[in-house]
């Protein structure tokens, strides 16, 4: 149960995770079979596509590019972030459990955006800036998946550091970006 604004601009995005386990329920009864829904938190890891917006590819791909890293609002909002292989061993502990759910899977570990941003600086280009932008409006301040069901039911929680993943990460962005400047040249 979750409260959101259901006729803001992040309306469709926010409906249709629930609408999609609705549907999900529904067809379970219907016809007398099982399901299992997993709600995802933010998660990242290699083959990202280096542009497909989201925060932690955005960062990587300014700061490699020599660009400022774009930060919307203040940067104190919160964001909690899953590493790939985590929510892999997550989903399939959950298929493997019986468990329907709702089960929350992303990573507890809470980062203001700020603190991100200057991480991956640190990681990849301490030369590069930071800007702000305004707030898209209905931005969530806080991000944090509660996983305690996640633990209890399927025995699972996330175990990779976020500076681990961001490795890796960088290390996949880094070579997307190689194979673009190779392709255009």
């Amino acid at each position: 149960l979750g409260n959101v604004n259901c006729t803001g601009p992040r309306a469709c995005y926010d409906e249709g995770k629930r609408m999609g386990e609705t549907l999900c329920f529904d067809y379970a009864r219907k016809h007398n079979t099982s399901v299992a829904v997993a709600r995802i938190f933010n998660t990242y890891g290699p083959r990202m596509s280096s542009s497909d917006g989201r925060v932690v590819t955005n960062f990587i791909s300014q700061a490699l590019r020599n660009k400022p890293l774009t930060i919307y609002g203040t940067g104190e909002q919160t964001r909690s972030f899953c590493y790939c292989d985590d929510l892999v061993d997550g989903l399939i502990a959950l298929m493997n459990s019986g468990e329907q759910g709702p089960i929350n899977l992303g990573n507890p570990n809470e980062i203001t955006v700020i603190e991100l941003a200057n991480k991956i600086v640190e990681m990849v280009n301490p030369g590069a800036q930071v800007v702000h932008k305004p707030l898209p409006v209905d931005d969530p301040q806080r991000r944090k998946p509660a996983i305690e069901r996640a633990e209890k039911l399927i025995g699972w929680k996330p175990s990779v550091e976020l500076e681990e993943g961001l490795k890796a990460t960088i290390a996949d962005v880094t070579n997307q970006l190689k194979q673009t400047e190779l392709q255009a040249a």
